[in-house]
């Protein structure tokens, strides 16, 4: 009998501290807490007082350079919403369970990116990521982030009356959108994984997520 086997595993439920991800908005909001405590008041963010710590570093132009896409904001607090999920090891079907200093992990890659932060964020040399494609087409995926030209139009403000008032080309941002906002919340999960001087790689083909320590 292995030592895994004569250990006595105890039932995790939805409440456990072991079953939750590492809850990154609340990381943030400490860092900022350490750097401008006189920026919060009674445990709330007061912006105003933060704008006027950070001076002349505050952006306030209403129009400005950047990469910006309609749902940016919806994926980047997916990738700041905790994981409940937890992770569960399959001696029986791994080998060499004692000795191995490899791990392959199964799963959603965006939940497991969330369950790996409390472990290995900062430790990370290298990530090797295979998204699925961009092929400028409708975006098709297992979670089903296909979005109609209609309702594309509309929430994007390109038309009004029925009538499109944008001169943008339907292939311009529909199409591409879907990916981005797939996209984004997993890379911003990587990042925190990576040591300082480690580097992400990605292909543009098939899917898969590899992870190497």
């Amino acid at each position: 009998m292995t030592e895994y086997e004569e250990a006595t595993i105890k039932p995790l439920t939805a409440n456990d501290p072991e079953a939750q991800s590492a809850d990154i908005l609340a990381g943030n909001i400490e860092q900022l807490k350490t750097l401008f405590p006189e920026a919060f008041t009674e445990g709330k963010i007061d912006f105003e007082v933060l704008r006027q710590l950070l001076g002349g570093s505050v952006e306030e132009q209403e129009e400005k350079y950047g990469l910006n896409w309609h749902g940016k904001r919806k994926a980047r607090q997916l990738a700041l919403t905790p994981s409940t999920g937890t992770l569960r090891p399959c001696p029986e079907e791994s080998v060499d369970w004692d000795t191995t200093k490899n791990l392959m992990i199964e799963g959603d890659n965006l939940e497991v990116l969330k369950l790996l932060q409390k472990s290995y964020s900062g430790k990370v040399k290298l990530i090797y990521i295979d998204p699925p494609y961009n092929t400028g087409k409708d975006f098709v995926y297992p979670d089903n982030f296909q979005d109609n030209i209609k309702n594309y139009l509309e929430l994007t403000g390109q038309v009004e009356g029925g009538r499109k008032i944008s001169s943008n080309t339907e292939a311009s941002g529909r199409f591409h959108t879907d990916w981005l906002n797939m996209m984004y919340p997993r890379l911003t999960l990587a990042r925190n994984l990576l040591r300082d001087e480690g580097v992400i790689f990605i292909r543009l083909m098939k899917k898969s997520f590899k992870i190497f320590e």
